[in-house]
């Protein structure tokens, strides 16, 4: 069975969202589409104070959680902002399904599942014909991530300071072939 579903992880810091960023690099390059979000980590004076989502598509920016965001769910001392989540996360996502060959999703974790909307875009993408590149928190309990690890159709790729400067060659070149295959 081919994989349809790549889901990288790893520990924090080691450099998920940058291999993500590559591969989809490497993927455009090749010619492929891709589309939804990612989020980063912003620092101010050398704290990190948040994280802002990106639409890859339209580039469109908010902010996924915030130490001063006022209201929301907290996880540690962030605070996360379902609105932004879900008119701009969410968004990319289900446009990625109807216009993109590749639909990214970074990340699939703590802050992100407090939106129904961000798992049920999410469901709606492992479900949609597109190959889906995502990056999956290690340490996430939910009943959504134990979903996706139990899928047929998913693989998870533990990125390591070791594999992290040839992962995304190798991931690209796996989801090329699956796509120029289907």
């Amino acid at each position: 069975m081919r994989r349809k579903v790549i889901f990288l992880t790893g520990q924090p810091g080691v450099g998920k969202t940058t291999v993500l960023l590559k591969t989809i690099e490497e993927l455009k390059k090749r010619g492929l589409t891709v589309g939804g979000m990612i989020s980063k980590e912003v620092r101010e004076n050398g704290s990190r104070i948040g994280f802002r989502i990106t639409d890859l598509k339209n580039g469109r920016e908010g902010w996924l959680a915030h130490v001063r965001q006022p209201t929301g769910p907290k996880i540690g001392r962030y605070t996360v902002c379902l609105s932004e989540l879900d008119a701009i996360g969410v968004k990319a996502v289900l446009n990625a399904i109807k216009t993109a060959d590749v639909v990214a999703i970074d990340e699939v974790g703590p802050m992100e599942l407090f939106s129904s909307a961000f798992r049920n875009a999410v469901v709606k993408a492992l479900n949609s014909n597109k190959t889906v590149l995502g990056v999956i928190h290690r340490r996430a309990r939910h009943p959504l991530v134990d979903a996706i690890k139990k899928r047929g159709d998913v693989k998870i790729v533990e990125v390591t300071r070791t594999n992290r400067g040839i992962l995304p060659r190798l991931v690209a070149e796996k989801i090329y072939t699956d796509v120029a295959n289907d």
